[in-house]
């Protein structure tokens, strides 16, 4: 198949076209560049440099490239910014969200995969996290994911197209390739090792009085190769013979444990064998104690598991990407 993957310059979005390419389709990248880098677009892929909220652009790009399927994974993502700036997130994750489901519509591609975000369930009633869990967002960010994907699911039910909503959880890691720039950062992992190295300000830690072991948050981690994996079985997962997508999916991506943010920093130290600096601040708002996935749906229906769960194995991977990057991708 051929598929289209937006935001395929990002973080998330060149490991899912790295692992796409290597299970021998075909990909094209849509990306705009503003957050997402060049030099991060896989060899086999071609970019289109431009934005999917111009829906007559992007529907020009999918039939002439021939799409049979998109995998969106571009979107704004700051939560801080998208508080102050809620009109950004609107018109880009949602608006231009559906420009670009009327974009697909008319060209005739019926497939999409979306990449969502445990944002979506706010301060959670209980965990594990199942996806029938209340959608109950706390920020514009997490808003903006759902109401996506209540339009992805409504264009399933008027016009038949096949869909996933993937939920992930905290993405970290990297390949031997691709791995983790932003600017801003905004990740545990990545600002715990600029920490380290001294490229980022001293880590400051937002709480240590929760109600679990040693008083900090417990998140839920995920292998940003074990989420493009998840992204190429959803991707298969919709095409018209597959009966799993004859109604819109939603699975939560994770690793269906949790670890501390001591538990992050104490890793942290093992690996690189420095200790990492760090202050003690006062709790953010609306952080619950614990967030962690449950992933059993994913196994399921996708037959999907990670197989790349243990923390120190993320924390190698994006160290060792981040001493041979050590100004990221310069581009």
């Amino acid at each position: 198949m051929k598929v289209l993957v937006t935001g395929g310059a990002g973080y998330v979005g060149s490991v899912s076209v790295e692992a796409i390419l290597a299970a021998g389709h075909d990909v094209v990248v849509l990306d705009d560049l503003s957050t997402g880098h060049r030099a991060a677009v896989p060899d086999g892929a071609r970019l289109d440099v431009g934005t999917y909220a111009d829906g007559r652009v992007l529907g020009r790009l999918l039939e002439r490239e021939e799409v049979d399927a998109i995998l969106h994974c571009a979107a704004r993502s700051l939560v801080g910014e998208s508080g102050v700036d809620p009109g950004k997130y609107y018109r880009d994750n949602v608006a231009g969200g559906v420009a670009l489901l009327e974009a697909a519509r008319s060209a005739g591609v019926g497939r999409l995969v979306f990449s969502s975000s445990a944002a979506v369930y706010g301060v959670p009633e209980t965990t594990p996290i199942p996806e029938d869990a209340p959608a109950q967002p706390i920020n514009t960010y997490g808003e903006t994911k759902r109401t996506f994907e209540s339009a992805m699911a409504a264009y399933g039910q008027a016009y038949g197209l096949r869909s996933v909503s993937l939920r992930y959880f905290n993405v970290a890691g990297a390949t031997e390739r691709l791995g983790e720039d932003h600017e801003p950062e905004t990740h545990l992992i990545p600002n715990v090792l600029g920490a380290i190295a001294g490229t980022s300000p001293a880590l400051t830690l937002f709480g240590d009085d929760y109600p679990t072991p040693d008083g900090t948050c417990i998140r839920d981690y995920i292998d940003v190769a074990d989420l493009a994996d998840a992204h190429l079985r959803a991707l298969e997962a919709t095409d018209p013979a597959d009966a799993r997508t004859d109604e819109p999916l939603v699975c939560n991506l994770g690793s269906g444990g949790g670890f501390s943010v001591r538990e992050v920093i104490e890793a942290a130290e093992k690996v690189v064998g420095m200790p990492v600096p760090h202050t003690i601040g006062p709790r953010r708002a609306g952080d619950p104690a614990i967030l962690v996935a449950d992933i059993a749906r994913a196994d399921a229906v996708l037959g999907w598991r990670p197989e790349r769960s243990n923390l120190e194995g993320m924390i190698v991977s994006a160290w060792e990407w981040r001493r041979r990057h050590p100004a990221g991708y310069e581009d």
